[in-house]
């Protein structure tokens, strides 16, 4: 993999060319101990994460999340979705609080996240993503501050495949982040990605959480009208009832995760090109 472009902060939870397997005890060990600090019995922050067969990504997730600075007091949490790989020994090995939801789907994966949370606060990430030290805290911040803010979300950049730069993705992104500032007065919740968002606790659940009607299309990672199918963009939806969102635009908030939806496509460069022309397509619904 190409650290070209890359911030030094995610470097030691690459474990670059190593699977889970590959760890040596001490380093299994280090990150024990690194995760035991964020397992309080009355948190704060409830970071949630859905896992389906994430064997091999949720140990550099948990690796970077566990390195946060908080002043708050924080749980870590994973619901594994039905997995059939190793995704649960992970989670055994680590220490990690963790809950079996056995009906398949992120949307009620999620939820079950939700209904066993037990901070003020509610963090969604993702096992294929990397979190800087300062997310949690920056995240948060907008609604410790404002009873006004509901709910939370944040930037992210891509990191890229094995032996290529990220020069595509940084064009993507700088796409990305554009369309991000067109949505954001009429199709904001569209802006909003379970990888990177948060929300208080307790409107979430009373505005009817992340229960959907249909299933999740993994069609455009960026600007699909979801708000029926995904349950990031219906949570939004149900928290803007009570509040407003707001975009946490610090780079220190800025998520790093795997490029493999925008490769479902064949290739970065395909990735942009087709979902700039949605984009451009959907122009005039953002605009309205």
């Amino acid at each position: 993999m190409s650290l070209l472009g890359l911030p030094k902060w995610i470097l030691p939870h690459l474990f670059t060319n190593k699977r889970f397997g590959d760890l040596t005890e001490a380093e299994i060990q280090a990150l024990r101990e690194r995760i035991s600090r964020f397992k309080e019995e009355t948190p704060e922050v409830s970071v949630v994460i859905p896992a389906w067969n994430e064997e091999n990504n949720i140990y550099r997730t948990l690796s970077s999340l566990s390195a946060s600075s908080t002043r708050y007091k924080v749980e870590i949490v994973v619901v594994n979705n039905n997995s059939t790989d190793g995704t649960q020994n992970v989670l055994d090995t680590l220490g990690v609080r963790n809950y079996l939801q056995t009906v398949q789907g992120t949307p009620f994966a999620r939820q079950m996240g939700l209904d066993n949370a037990r901070g003020k606060f509610h963090l969604c990430a993702d096992s294929d993503t990397f979190y800087p030290p300062d997310w949690i805290d920056l995240m948060v911040e907008p609604m410790a501050k404002s009873a006004g803010v509901t709910g939370v979300y944040g930037n992210y950049a891509f990191i890229p495949p094995d032996g290529q730069g990220r020069l595509g993705l940084w064009f993507y992104e700088k796409f990305a982040g554009l369309m991000i500032q067109i949505r954001k007065k009429n199709r904001e919740y569209l802006n909003v990605y379970g990888f990177n968002m948060g929300f208080v606790t307790e409107v979430g659940r009373r505005t009817g959480g992340f229960r959907v009607s249909g299933q999740r299309v993994y069609a455009n990672i960026v600007g699909s009208d979801f708000q029926n199918e995904a349950e990031d963009g219906r949570m939004a939806l149900n928290l803007k009832k009570e509040g407003d969102l707001k975009q946490v635009t610090s780079s220190k908030a800025t998520v790093f995760t795997s490029p493999r939806r925008l490769l479902d496509d064949g290739s970065i460069s395909k990735a942009f090109f087709n979902r700039a022309k949605r984009q451009l397509q959907g122009m005039r619904d953002y605009l309205s």
